[in-house]
């Protein structure tokens, strides 16, 4: 490992552990260092271990699981515009998890939401790489994930639109933009052994993204077998980003944002870049939950809202970028 690349994940585990300490202080009633060497006996306390510490860890790891499945979607495919969120991924899960709020299914146990979204992402992905096929080019693959986006946002908006009641339908829109809100330790025991598992499963396909830069028929000819990245790749996606929507709804333009801002820095190499992409989602959604909370706002800005107000100007920057290159 160069030195460089130990640089940079020092770093983002440096820049994570500073957003970490101040999420578990900032909000409406700040908690200031005393309050945790005052005892047990403080009432601020209860602040920081039920609403603070689970927050916290699942800014972290939601982070960490889409910032990490927009950089293997992106090796995977060799296509920098892939995400969980445009390609439809993470509407596929939003669509599991809405079916149970709407049909009252998830009322009976937390894990059946939880499991529908992460089967549904998993699907999702499944089917996405089937329509796009295995040659398929950038504007087919596009084309395949906007097809599942536009399939999946209008099953949701039908749920929607047939909710039994009004307070089944704001049920269902408060958790489509998507917040870390209220979230207990209950979510993080919930969704954490499943995105670990699923990032796990992600981390694993390094070489063989690299390897795939050369073209399937070079990553066939280095022993790679493309049928078995595919599986594990699909498996991978949907636990980490169902398990993340589950818990949280709908939180997007993560996995797009950070490989393309920590690609430069590790050779452009897809394998190189899982690891980094995770601690740096872990950094944006940190970041980002802190600053919503933080709005002067009577109500909570929903943090899925404030990553769409950031993504738009990012593809603008995109664009332009794109423009200036091809003149």
């Amino acid at each position: 490992m160069s030195l460089k690349r130990i640089g940079l994940l020092g770093g983002l585990l440096l820049a994570v552990a500073v957003l970490a300490i101040a999420s578990l202080m900032a909000g409406k009633v700040w908690v200031p260092w005393s309050a945790w060497t005052g005892g047990a006996g403080d009432p601020r306390w209860a602040i920081i271990f039920q609403l603070r510490v689970p927050r916290t860890i699942l800014g972290v790891a939601v982070g960490a699981a889409l910032g990490l499945s927009g950089a293997a979607m992106q090796g995977y495919t060799r296509n920098p515009l892939a995400d969980p969120g445009i390609l439809g991924v993470s509407s596929a899960a939003a669509l599991g998890a809405v079916l149970t709020l709407y049909l009252s299914l998830a009322s009976s146990a937390p894990w059946v939401l939880a499991a529908a979204a992460m089967i549904s992402a998993a699907l999702g992905v499944v089917a996405m790489l089937a329509m796009a096929g295995t040659a398929s080019g950038t504007i087919t693959f596009i084309l395949a994930g906007v097809i599942l986006n536009t399939i999946a946002s209008a099953g949701v908006a039908l749920a929607l639109s047939l909710a039994p009641s009004p307070w089944a339908a704001q049920e269902i829109i408060n958790w489509l933009l998507g917040s870390l809100t209220d979230r207990s330790a209950a979510d993080v025991q919930l969704a954490l052994p499943f995105i670990l598992a699923g990032c796990g499963l992600l981390l694993s396909l390094g070489k063989a993204f690299d390897a795939l830069t050369l073209g399937d028929t070079g990553a066939r000819a280095l022993g790679v077998n493309l049928a078995a990245v595919r599986v594990v790749l699909a498996v991978g996606v949907g636990l980490a980003t169902g398990a993340s929507v589950a818990v949280t709804g709908m939180i997007g333009f993560v996995g797009l944002i950070v490989p393309h801002m920590l690609r430069p820095l590790v050779g452009h190499r897809p394998g190189a870049l899982l690891l980094p992409s995770a601690l740096g989602g872990a950094v944006l959604v940190l970041a980002g939950d802190i600053l919503v909370r933080l709005t002067p706002a009577a109500a909570e800005v929903k943090l899925g809202v404030a990553m769409a107000a950031l993504g738009g100007p990012f593809f603008l920057a995109m664009l332009i970028s794109m423009r200036r290159r091809l003149a």
